[in-house]
């Protein structure tokens, strides 16, 4: 990894371990201490990916057969026209299979019994469901994978949450979310409350073999209070550790136990499978190397 105490030269980038410098394409250029600086074996470069900068990020392409990018992640006008403004990040580190975070999409049966209990009872799951029980979270949701030409690496889970209290609903803090899943780690959840709308931009990044970088960064509309902005912002976070307790205990399994009613599973990993080629690296391999 070259960012940290990388020097950035006029053209060049300098690795801050011996100074050897980079050209943009990959290729060294210089090795300042060689009897001549500009005699540089073939062999010194490093792999070149496609960059994007789009809402508020920097993505990479990386594509195991080495293809170029045959999608682009869609733009969030909100955030470029600065009608949304940032308002916060979460990071969780999971030891997990990577698909095992957008396939929360389609597991809706999960939602109710492990997201329903009370924040108030904590993210433990081990007392999750013994605490406070006179309020409940409550959830509706749909996925599907995007129909149209064009959108294949798209899919849309649609979720409403509603609270009860002693059974009675409070309108008030309804919360309707349409989160689009982009590719195999990237999802923008876009939502609606009596306060305003935003979105959740997730990111999912691979660290190494089963080890998972998820963060969160919360924008919405400068109306919405920021007190507001940050209660949204927690909770999603306290119910996001909740799942992490379960991917941090849980195998992924090519063929797991489902029953008629997990169908939607079984559809996300029909739909998944596209962002796996021929020599997308196993385990095995990566575990050997650093091809990962």
């Amino acid at each position: 990894n070259l960012a940290p105490g990388c020097a950035f030269l006029v053209e060049t980038l300098a690795c801050p371990f011996h100074g050897w410098e980079f050209a943009c394409d990959g290729k060294c250029l210089r090795i300042p201490y060689g009897k001549d600086p500009t005699e540089v074996p073939s062999e010194a470069r490093f792999n070149k990916y496609t960059r994007l900068e789009i809402n508020d990020q920097i993505l990479f392409w990386f594509d195991a057969e080495g293809r170029e990018p045959y999608w682009t992640p869609p733009e969030l006008t909100g955030i470029r026209a600065g009608n949304w403004v940032f308002r916060g990040k979460t990071q969780h580190f999971l030891n997990s299979h990577i698909q095992e975070v957008p396939e929360n999409a389609a597991d809706v049966a999960h939602l109710n019994y492990l997201h329903g209990p009370i924040l108030l009872n904590g993210t433990d799951l081990r007392f999750s469901h013994s605490g406070f029980k006179f309020m409940r979270h409550d959830w509706e949701a749909s996925w599907a994978p995007n129909a149209a030409a064009g959108e294949e690496h798209l899919s849309t889970l649609n979720l409403v949450h509603r609270v009860y209290i002693f059974g009675i609903h409070f309108p008030l803090v309804d919360f309707f979310v349409k989160a689009t899943q982009i590719g195999p780690g990237l999802v923008y959840l876009t939502w609606d409350s009596i306060f305003g709308s935003g979105v959740f931009v997730q990111a999912l990044t691979p660290q190494e073999p089963l080890l998972q970088n998820l963060t969160h960064c919360i924008y919405a509309q400068r109306m919405v209070p920021i007190f507001i902005a940050k209660f949204y912002m927690i909770g999603e976070a306290l119910q996001v550790e909740r799942d992490v307790m379960v991917w941090n205990n849980k195998t992924y399994r090519s063929k797991p136990l489902l029953v008629a009613e997990d169908s939607l599973i079984a559809q996300h990993r029909r739909w998944y499978k596209q962002f796996y080629s021929e020599n997308s690296p196993r385990y095995s391999a990566a575990h050997d190397g650093a091809d990962w």
